[in-house]
């Protein structure tokens, strides 16, 4: 098999210092008292400007992952939830533009959100996070994306592998293993979507884990819609979902209790967790190792170029093509 190195930006944010990042909210009016925090961001480069109620978040988006339009319309979804009333983070408008430009770098203006982790397990706390979803679903269906991507099998699973198997990170001793194994699980996943048939498709997060939720005394926050595309409904929730079987189907209790007060869901669905969990795999490999060259990426996952994560990892996918072929979880 030929192996060739991924045409990526080595160091995509290089030149992003403390002082660029100073600058370019000075660009705009902010100051925040030079008072600057990273936060944690591997995909783009984020950071708190100030400290309390006043603070602001500026994101800079990494080059050449989303044109400016689809990058419009992520704010122009934010923009419209927020308009809706719904716990979104959404973008600074100034001058009736939400994106903005400093010397080589475009980055956004976000109100610093305050909240802490989700506890899910408090009373009453996933029915509140089923309503909020739902009613973020429901603005998704007014009206399309034009430009965002769509969820789909040969986007985040055939392309993914590929992106794997051009890398320079596996052994060349599993390189045909993994591609066996990898397309034996895209092929589980394309019979289960093809089994499952057409279901509804609108706006959504499309990265909705624990991690990009905050918590305050009205509920939940929704924040970085940076991976919003057209897609299922499902994949907005089963990120939700952990532990044994019962606690699932607690848990999925719980998110559709609040879930069915606002928007309908298609059953069907639940068919697909495990297949949206498989593209979930694929697509998480394929990204560290596209942005391997990244400093931030080794720094953040040093055991990703060890064949022993590799080989791990070709495991997990077996055990995954399993867990496809057992009857659904939920029902």
């Amino acid at each position: 098999m030929i192996r060739k190195s991924l045409p990526v930006d080595r160091t995509p944010f290089s030149g992003l210092t403390p002082d660029v990042v100073l600058d370019a909210a000075a660009s705009l009016g902010f100051d925040g008292e030079g008072i600057l925090f990273p936060l944690n961001s591997y995909e783009n480069r984020v950071y708190q400007l100030g400290r309390g109620d006043g603070a602001l978040v500026l994101k800079f988006y990494r080059p050449a992952r989303w044109t400016d339009v689809q990058i419009g319309e992520e704010h122009a979804f934010a923009t419209e939830l927020a308009g809706a009333d719904l716990p979104v983070a959404a973008p600074v408008a100034i001058a009736g533009n939400t994106l903005f430009r400093f010397r080589e770098f475009r980055f956004a203006v976000f109100p610093w959100q305050r909240g802490r982790a989700p506890e899910l397990d408090a009373p009453d706390s996933r029915a509140i996070l089923g309503r909020s979803l739902a009613r973020i679903h429901q603005v998704g269906a007014v009206r399309p994306f034009a430009a965002r991507a769509r969820f789909t099998i040969d986007r985040l699973g055939r392309q993914a592998r590929a992106q794997v198997l051009e890398s320079e990170l596996m052994p060349e001793s599993l390189e045909d293993r993994y591609a066996e194994v990898a397309e034996q699980l895209i092929e589980r996943v394309q019979q289960e979507f093809d089994a499952v048939g057409s279901v509804s498709e609108l706006r959504i997060h499309g990265d909705c884990h624990l991690g990009n939720i905050l918590w305050n005394e009205r509920g939940p926050v929704f924040v970085d819609l940076d991976d919003c595309v057209t897609g299922p409904r499902m994949q907005d929730l089963w990120m939700l979902l952990a532990g044994s079987a019962d606690d699932q189907h607690r848990q999925w209790a719980e998110l559709m209790e609040g879930y069915t007060q606002f928007a309908s869901f298609d059953s069907r669905e639940l068919q697909l967790v495990e297949p949206l969990r498989a593209l979930r795999m694929l697509h998480h490999a394929s990204w560290v190792a596209n942005r391997w060259q990244d400093p931030a990426f080794p720094r953040a996952f040093p055991w990703f170029a060890q064949a022993r994560f590799w080989e791990g990892h070709v495991g997990d996918l077996i055990e995954q093509a399993s867990a496809i072929d057992d009857p659904p979880l939920l029902r």
